[in-house]
């Protein structure tokens, strides 16, 4: 059941995507650091060029599983490397969680502990469209709150990410017996605006590929600026596909914003079915060295119509007098009769007054 309603939710998501799919678009720096914790899903935007960031989490899941008869604790560390290379819109992920579980089945009364990567891979994603770089959609609307911040059916256009890269299985791993060394894994990563408060991210994956259990998944997870945009919560669904597992899985949880390259999380979740029942917690942080500098790009290399337009051949030459318009510009306003004219004035008051004189015959 859970499986089937899988399926038509990411065939359901993928149609939905390639609708949405457009051009080619360049990424923009963000002066806050850009975390994919505290979910799991990954955010379209890149970190930025030259920028390391490191985001690490400790985790605790209690698993049960009613049909096997065992229960399991597993203690994790999670970790993900980004890179900023080359280009604003690529990034190098090196993601992880080595753990230890610790397995007892209560019918055969004995107890198992597994200790390795139950995740290891590297990757690069690619930003390749962003609705944001537009700066006719970026301009606010100086005389409205409201207009700044309700709903728009534009804001759905998401940013759109594509990631390609590969699964590494390290030496003999019991979570991964029969799988090869290496396995490739390729992603889409969309990212939406609702509103300046509310981001909707989605993830829609093909993992472990040309393995005996290849695994579909998809993402969807919701988060919130609260009042004080330092804090910061979230809603996440995942959905994982595959002949080795398959489930339904919630988290929710929170963030907090120490400083501009500096965020802790904390994060609980669990599965909606008990073969396993999956119940987790984790706590986190992401730090980030700014080492980005902005580009500096010549003003013949400028597009037209950004920063004022295009400067034309003779804009800085002194405009002459002739064929000005009245009404146009300082030099246009009336400051009183002029020194030949008060001349002329005071002429003819003085010839007004000796003719007053005259007597007429």
């Amino acid at each position: 059941m859970f499986r089937v309603i899988e399926l038509k939710i990411i065939k359901n998501a993928i149609f939905l995507l390639a609708l949405l799919t457009p051009l080619l678009g360049i990424c923009q720096y963000t002066d806050v650091i850009n975390s994919n914790r505290p979910g799991l899903s990954v955010s379209a935007y890149a970190v930025g060029k030259g920028v390391p960031q490191l985001e690490l989490g400790f985790s605790y899941e209690k698993r049960d599983h009613a049909d096997l008869n065992y229960d399991s604790n597993i203690y994790g560390l999670d970790f993900s490397v980004r890179y900023g290379l080359l280009l604003e819109n690529l990034e190098l992920n090196w993601e992880g969680t080595y753990q230890n579980q610790i397995i007892t089945y209560n019918s055969l009364g004995f107890i198992e502990s597994r200790t390795n990567f139950s995740r290891n891979r590297l990757g690069a994603k690619y930003l390749v469209f962003d609705p944001f770089k537009n700066p006719e959609r970026n301009k606010p609307n100086l005389y409205s709150w409201k207009a700044n911040n309700k709903f728009e059916f534009k804001n759905l256009i998401p940013a759109i990410s594509v990631y390609a890269g590969a699964n590494f299985v390290i030496g003999d791993n019991p979570f991964y017996p029969a799988d090869p060394t290496v396995s490739p894994r390729v992603m889409l990563a969309t990212q939406s605006r609702l509103t300046p408060r509310f981001v909707l991210i989605s993830n829609i994956s093909y993992d472990r590929i040309a393995t005996d259990d290849p695994e579909l998944g998809y993402t969807l997870s919701l988060s919130h600026a609260l009042r004080n945009p330092k804090w910061s919560i979230f809603l996440e669904n995942q959905g994982v596909s595959s002949d080795r597992y398959s489930d339904i899985l919630l988290r929710g949880g929170g963030a907090y914003l120490v400083n501009e390259n500096f965020q802790v999380d904390a994060n609980l979740g669990g599965s909606f079915k008990n073969s396993p029942s999956r119940l987790f917690v984790s706590v986190g942080a992401s730090y980030r060295l700014d080492f980005h500098k902005d580009v500096l790009i010549p003003i013949e290399d400028q597009k037209a119509g950004e920063n004022g337009g295009p400067i034309k051949k003779n804009s800085m030459k002194k405009k002459t007098t002739k064929g000005r318009k009245k009404g146009k510009g300082a030099e246009d306003i009336d400051l009183g009769p002029s020194k030949k004219d008060m001349k002329k004035q005071k002429k003819d008051k003085k010839k007004k007054t000796s003719d007053k004189g005259v007597i007429d015959f």
